[in-house]
């Protein structure tokens, strides 16, 4: 039951993006080719939403669940490294056509093929994890 805020949140926003066409393969393809500003739109607001709360977070006017103050790390100024992951993302978010939070939208919608998806994003996730030691960073 302590799970269930969360599970609501997911949901409401996996139905969100499956409204908001977020998941389509064609709309993917149309702002790759820049042909269409909606994801663009949906992504910027995203950006803007995510700026503003993170404001929040830092004045301390918002707190965590817990009800502390959240702490942010500053970020590393090997800034090269934030562009080459940037890459890497957009490569696989175009060669799939769909990004990484929706192929659980994807999966909930029925389309089962997204389980190869996952389960090789799960890997990637894993090796990162193995062999992150001995990775430049």
């Amino acid at each position: 039951m302590r799970l269930f805020k969360y599970m609501a949140v997911g949901f409401m926003f996996g139905f969100g993006m499956w409204k908001l066409e977020a998941i389509s393969f064609f709309r993917i393809i149309e702002m790759f080719h820049f042909e269409s500003f909606h994801m663009y739109g949906i992504i910027t607001t995203g950006v803007i939403l995510g700026l503003a709360i993170t404001q929040l977070f830092k004045r301390g006017k918002v707190k965590t669940v817990e009800g502390i103050v959240h702490q942010f790390n500053d970020k590393d100024k090997t800034w090269w490294r934030y562009i080459l992951g940037g890459i890497i993302f957009g490569m696989g978010w175009a060669l799939t056509g769909v990004c990484s939070g929706m192929m659980f939208v994807l999966m909930g919608s029925g389309y089962t093929v997204f389980a190869v998806f996952i389960a090789s994003a799960m890997l990637g996730t894993f090796a990162y994890g193995y062999f992150r030691k001995v990775l430049p960073h």
